[in-house]
C-alpha cells in the first residue's frame, strides 16, 4: 500500500473507516468520499470530500475528479458506499428496490466509470466492490438487497472482462459484518460468527494491492465463521 492513492467511497461507515485507517497505516494516502456533509479535516495522507450523492453521475464525476487533481491521480477506487433494506415482496413498494439499486449499484456504476481513465494510468489500477454472499441466494425480505448487490457481482465481472490487461477489478462477498448496527438491529445473533471489519478490510486491501495483480474478475467470499 506504501505510496497507493486509493479512493473509499462510503468512507464514514462502519466497514470505510477501518479500511480507511488499515490503509493510512500501510503508506496510502487516501480521498474519503461521503454523503455526509460534514467530514473531518484533512490532513497530509487524508482528503476529505463530503456532501456527495454517487448515484448522481454528475457528482460522481466531480468527486473523482477532485480527487485525481489533488493527489496527482488514483490508483485504486473501493466502492464501500451503500445500504441494506428489508422488505418483503408481497405488500412491499418499487421505493425499496429503486433505493436498493440506486444506493448499491450506481454508486459503484458510478465512481467506477469516473475513476477507469485515471486507473488505466496508473498502470497498476485496482477496483474493489463490495456485494454479498446473501445476494447469491436471496432469502425472505432479501429481495430488494439482494437484487442490487447481485448487480454489483455482474457489474464486476463486466468491468473486468472490459479492463482486462488494463486494469483488475473484483468484489467482495461478505456475510453479516459485526458492526453496531447489526448488533442493534439483530440482537439475538451471535456475533462470534460474523466477519468483522478489520477481516473484510484485509481482503478489500489485498485485492487493491500490488500482490493481487493477477486477480481479476473474482467474487470473493469472506463469510466469517458462519
Amino acid at each position: 500500500m506504501n505510496g497507493k492513492i486509493i479512493v473509499v467511497t462510503g468512507a464514514s461507515g462502519a466497514l470505510g473507516q477501518v479500511v480507511v485507517e488499515l490503509a493510512i497505516a500501510r503508506g496510502a494516502v487516501i480521498a474519503a468520499i461521503d454523503h455526509a456533509a460534514k467530514t473531518p479535516a484533512s490532513t497530509s495522507t487524508l482528503l476529505q470530500i463530503g456532501g456527495v450523492d454517487l448515484s448522481d453521475a454528475a457528482q460522481a464525476d466531480q468527486a473523482i475528479a477532485a480527487a485525481a487533481k489533488q493527489l496527482s491521480g488514483i490508483d485504486a477506487l473501493i466502492n464501500i458506499a451503500g445500504a441494506c433494506a428489508f422488505e418483503a415482496i408481497d405488500g412491499g413498494s418499487n421505493d425499496s428496490w429503486e433505493r436498493m439499486h440506486r444506493l448499491n449499484l450506481l454508486t459503484a456504476l458510478n465512481a467506477s466509470r469516473a475513476a477507469i481513465p485515471h486507473l488505466v494510468q496508473s498502470k497498476a489500477g485496482r477496483i474493489v466492490n463490495i456485494g454479498a454472499i446473501g445476494a447469491l441466494q436471496a432469502g425472505a425480505g432479501m429481495g430488494p438487497y439482494a437484487a442490487s448487490k447481485s448487480a454489483v457481482h455482474r457489474l464486476t465481472e463486466a468491468l473486468a472482462a472490459e479492463l482486462k490487461g488494463k486494469v483488475t477489478v473484483n468484489a467482495v462477498l461478505p456475510s453479516t459484518i459485526d458492526t453496531p448496527a447489526n448488533r442493534r438491529d439483530m440482537p439475538n445473533a451471535d456475533f462470534a460468527k460474523w466477519v468483522t471489519a478489520q477481516e473484510l478490510a484485509e481482503a478489500i486491501l489485498f485485492l487493491a494491492s500490488d500482490a493481487a495483480s493477477a486477480i481479476t474478475g473474482a467474487l470473493l467470499p469472506v463469510s466469517g465463521r458462519v
